[in-house]
């Protein structure tokens, strides 16, 4: 049996931009991604503890210690610049390998720094 879980989250990082005119995605600083391991592409759930929202989007790459998350397209008309979300991305897996697994959790400081 495959089951769903957890594989990465950056805990508690703040929107530095939010662009409407963009085809879509969220971009992280490629530090972020690396420290949470995340790819470009990958599909990620973002939870908006301001107001909360959740959705799906999938990631770009961010300029390397820029501490940019950025939502754009019409993800960007669900968060306000400066508000705090948590980004997660999740793997399938076999059950028993589940048992086993850690995610890779990520608690940035302020700025979105490491």
């Amino acid at each position: 049996m495959m089951i769903e879980v957890m594989k990465s989250k950056l805990h508690c990082v703040t929107v530095t931009e939010a662009n409407l005119n963009y085809m879509g995605s969220i971009t992280i600083d490629e530090d972020l991604m690396d420290a949470a391991n995340l790819i470009a592409g990958e599909k990620v759930q973002v939870l908006d503890n301001n107001n909360g929202e959740r959705f799906e989007t999938y990631i770009i790459k961010g300029e390397r210690g820029s501490g940019c998350i950025c939502l754009n397209g019409a993800a960007a008309r669900r968060v306000q610049v400066g508000d705090v979300v948590i980004i997660i991305s999740y793997a399938l897996m076999d059950f028993e390998e589940a048992k086993q697994f850690k995610p890779t959790v990520v608690f940035p400081k302020a700025g979105n720094s490491l």
